[in-house]
């Protein structure tokens, strides 16, 4: 496994890096910046057929900068400042567990209060340029995909909260033991959870600027499709703890063609260092599993990016509102509450029958998508019958 991007760089091309990029933090930035490109094109191309448009906002030009525009500057800067200074000032502490340094309130304070002021009085000096005498408001177009920066920044925070929740509420047991070290640990989150405060989050920017939620969904589905494949590779290449349950089986004769590990895996040198101890390996990240388990990121990573390509291919033959959504939910929550049944994950009963957080959200996705699939075959035969022609 490759707990860190220098680690993955030294398997492939035998260089040596030593700053620690973490590998799981490194694709899910690359699955948003891939989501960024998916919704920005989506909306590109839901405007040009008329389905969103752009709309109309006020702006006052020749003001200065306001005291909140500078504190909203000011706080990214602190943030970078303080945490990229204390790494470098604190390096071995941050080598040692990169997530851990990045989500504790270890930093560089007077780093972070001199960026921040530069970040600050950079927009103040911005604004003094173009100052004048009686600021003046001017009307100006905005397209839809010029809100991507905002719902970017907006999910992502959202999602991270409700990533978190979810994880708490899954492992509700540690909260009351622990609750601090369970809130505030660096692991610890619910793909679902992220997935549904951010999809809330997205669709309320998008209502909040009149586009149709059912658009908006529809736009959303193949790069939701597509950030969730691309996040969990970073879940293989890491072994961060998302895999499935011990794997004891001979791989059937008809998968000979597979490697291995794509049947079986212990997770070598895996980031959360669990299980048993590596022979003769020196390191931050030197155990393996002492069985080895059905590696489902990899599965899944294959699944959700083979379907984001079907949605990719077939989108623009897609007309009818609100298909692409429940494509997406039947996909990815069949996807899910299959794989779950391979998954190692926190095991609850209702009436006798067991299931898990994800496996349920999977059966409700699935269910949902079908249900919506119903419900636009009747509007579809109720809208031919009214067209019937009258003999």
């Amino acid at each position: 496994m490759f707990p860190t991007i220098g680690d993955l760089i030294f398997y492939l091309f035998h260089i040596r890096v030593g700053f620690p990029i973490q590998t799981l933090g490194f694709f899910m930035a690359l699955a948003f910046l891939f989501a960024y490109i998916v919704f920005t094109s989506e909306f590109k191309r839901y405007e040009a057929i008329g389905k969103i448009n752009a709309f109309k906002r006020n702006v006052i030009v020749g003001k200065p900068a306001s005291a909140a525009e500078m504190t909203i500057n000011f706080l990214p800067g602190f943030l970078f400042g303080f945490k990229l200074f204390g790494a470098v000032f604190n390096y071995a502490i941050f080598a040692a567990n990169p997530r851990a340094y990045i989500l504790s309130f270890q930093g560089n304070l007077t780093a972070g209060i001199l960026i921040g002021g530069a970040f600050a009085f950079w927009i103040y000096n911005d604004r003094k340029k173009f100052a004048l005498p009686k600021p003046q408001t001017t009307e100006y177009a905005v397209h839809p995909y010029q809100l991507m920066g905002l719902i970017v920044f907006s999910v992502g925070f959202f999602g991270f909260i409700g990533a978190k929740l979810f994880d708490i509420v899954e492992h509700f047991g540690r909260l009351r033991y622990d609750p601090l070290g369970t809130i505030f640990s660096a692991n610890g989150f619910a793909y679902y959870g992220g997935l549904i405060f951010g999809a809330l989050t997205y669709l309320y920017i998008g209502h909040q600027h009149h586009m149709k939620l059912v658009h908006l969904a529809d736009i959303g589905s193949p790069g939701m499709m597509l950030a969730y494949g691309i996040g969990r590779i970073g879940c293989q290449f890491s072994g961060d703890g998302d895999w499935g349950k011990v794997n004891m089986y001979l791989k059937p004769g008809m998968l000979n063609w597979l490697p291995d590990w794509m049947w079986t895996f212990t997770y070598p040198h895996n980031a959360i260092n669990s299980g048993m101890p590596i022979s003769g390996c020196i390191g931050n990240y030197c155990n393996q599993l002492a069985n080895p388990v059905y590696p489902t990121p990899f599965y899944e990573a294959t699944l959700c990016i083979g379907m984001f390509l079907l949605m990719w291919a077939f989108r623009k033959g897609i007309v009818t509102p609100g298909f692409m959504f429940f494509l997406y939910l039947v996909l990815n929550g069949t996807e899910r509450f299959l794989i779950e049944q391979i998954r190692i994950n926190p095991v609850y009963h209702f009436l006798g029958l067991p299931f898990t957080q994800a496996g349920l959200i999977g059966f409700l996705m699935l269910l949902g998508g079908l249900t919506g699939f119903a419900t636009l075959i009747i509007k579809h035969r109720t809208h031919q019958q009214k067209h019937l022609p009258v003999l």
